[in-house]
């Protein structure tokens, strides 16, 4: 089961799930993807704001699940993440989710969202640019479209010709893609909403992290098992993880090396997806191969139809 493809003219309904944002920012995306030929409907509670929450929980799972219900809605967008996004998991209605597909994308702290209702109601998720992005940076607006709009057949995922996509252990395996934001597949261990490596590519970007907190959360993967079961790696944007000083501190690639390369299973790393530019669009739950000889990603199946 996966959604129908984005055709320009298609409704795209607007959620703030997490965080809130400058109701600025959101004017500006909104103006942005009309400009692009699409129609915009707005969440009820979309410029809500509690604190550092876009709104209270009930409100903002209304508006979730409002926007699945919705016929006329064709895709949703997240306007940001933030914080709040698992709050909202246990007020979901996962089956009326499952019997109503549509593209969902976002990133970060919606990558609660993208693994959960991939696991649960079976269709692909995305991981990609929101509707407070930067879409007119040209690489992430091209990855964008092209993945929801021409995606109903396999295709291959590259970086921009200028940005090398790195094999750090050489192999080929196939599996699921699952994964996001580190902190966030971290958070959920030990709930009802974890992530499922087994058999599966482990995609992880995080963003302001110190090396020792990415070292913390990669050994709680490491000792819940997951990183063990999974086939691969795709490493992601790792944004302002570094320090200016490592006099009492591993590196970021120390611990890459010391957590994920040591398991020898087929990685790439360097892959353009998270908190930064150009933002590719990951579709989740979709099939795929990485050929980490010739730094590729191999979706294999459609993920939209």
């Amino acid at each position: 089961m996966i959604a129908k493809r984005l055709k320009f003219g298609d409704t795209i309904g607007l959620i703030s799930p997490a965080s809130p944002e400058d109701p600025d920012k959101i004017k500006q995306g909104i103006e942005f993807l009309k400009s692009q030929g699409f129609k915009i409907k707005e969440g009820n509670h979309l410029y809500d704001r509690w604190g550092y929450l876009a709104g209270s929980d009930k409100d903002r799972a209304e508006d979730f699940m409002n926007m699945f219900s919705d016929k006329e809605v064709d895709m949703i967008l997240c306007v940001r993440g933030g914080y709040g996004s698992m709050r909202i998991l246990p007020l979901l209605d996962f089956k009326i989710i499952k019997h109503n597909p549509k593209i969902l994308v976002g990133f970060s702290d919606i990558t609660i969202f993208l693994n959960v209702i991939a696991s649960k109601s079976g269709f692909i998720t995305f991981h990609g640019p929101m509707g407070s992005s930067n879409l007119q940076d040209t690489e992430t607006l091209k990855s964008f479209l092209s993945t929801l709009m021409n995606g109903y057949r396999p295709y291959k995922l590259l970086n921009p010709s200028n940005i090398n996509l790195n094999c750090n252990i050489r192999g080929i395996t196939e599996g699921k893609i699952v994964g996001g934001n580190l902190s966030l597949i971290s958070a959920t261990l030990g709930t009802p909403y974890e992530i499922d490596t087994e058999d599966n590519i482990l995609f992880i970007e995080d963003v302001g992290e110190q090396p020792y907190a990415i070292d913390r959360m990669l050994t709680h993967l490491h000792l819940a098992g997951k990183l063990k079961k999974c086939h691969g790696f795709i490493l992601g944007q790792f944004t302002d993880c570094s320090l200016s000083n490592y006099e009492r501190s591993l590196t970021l690639n120390e611990i890459i090396k010391d957590r994920i390369l040591s398991l020898n299973k087929p990685t790439l790393s360097n892959f353009m997806s998270g908190h930064d530019y150009p933002k590719l669009t990951l579709p989740i739950g979709a099939k795929a191969r990485i050929d980490c000889y010739r730094g590729e990603i191999n979706i294999l199946e459609a993920v939209v139809i």
